[in-house]
């Protein structure tokens, strides 16, 4: 099982391994969108999940790594559908990344990043669910 996830900041992304560790998940994590966007399509049919952030922060180079909703456009554009999760504190750009995935008939869900443990707790819940939602 593989989860693939765009997410720039360090210490979520080690929170996130945790929990794919301890669910057995492998995690890939890109931190820029449009790399992701180049790299992620042969990955798609053996990913599990998906796990999208929208506000990327600029590298130590200072370039703009785009952003959540450039990779939601072009993974609703491409034949293999995944559960998503969105999980940004960008209410507005996740609505509309959120949106991109039900057009296209993608299975996807929100979780807010709200709490110390929200990764721990309500995205590990959110990872189940769309584990299970996959399996069927």
């Amino acid at each position: 099982m593989t989860l693939l996830m765009l997410e720039d900041d360090a210490d979520r992304v080690r929170r996130f391994r945790a929990v794919c560790d301890s669910l057995a998940i492998e995690l890939r994590v890109w931190r820029n969108a449009e790399r992701m966007c180049r790299e992620v399509e042969p990955l798609l049919p053996s990913a599990t999940v998906i796990s999208l952030d929208h506000d990327l922060e600029p590298d130590a180079d200072g370039l703009d790594p785009g952003d959540g909703y450039t990779v939601a456009k072009f993974l609703a554009s491409q034949p293999t559908i995944r559960p998503v999760i969105v999980h940004s504190s960008n209410r507005e750009r996740s609505t509309w990344m959120l949106g991109e995935f039900e057009l296209a008939g993608w299975p996807c869900r929100s979780v807010y990043p709200l709490g110390e443990d929200w990764i721990e707790v309500d995205w590990r819940r959110a990872v189940k669910r769309a584990l299970k939602k996959g399996s069927k």
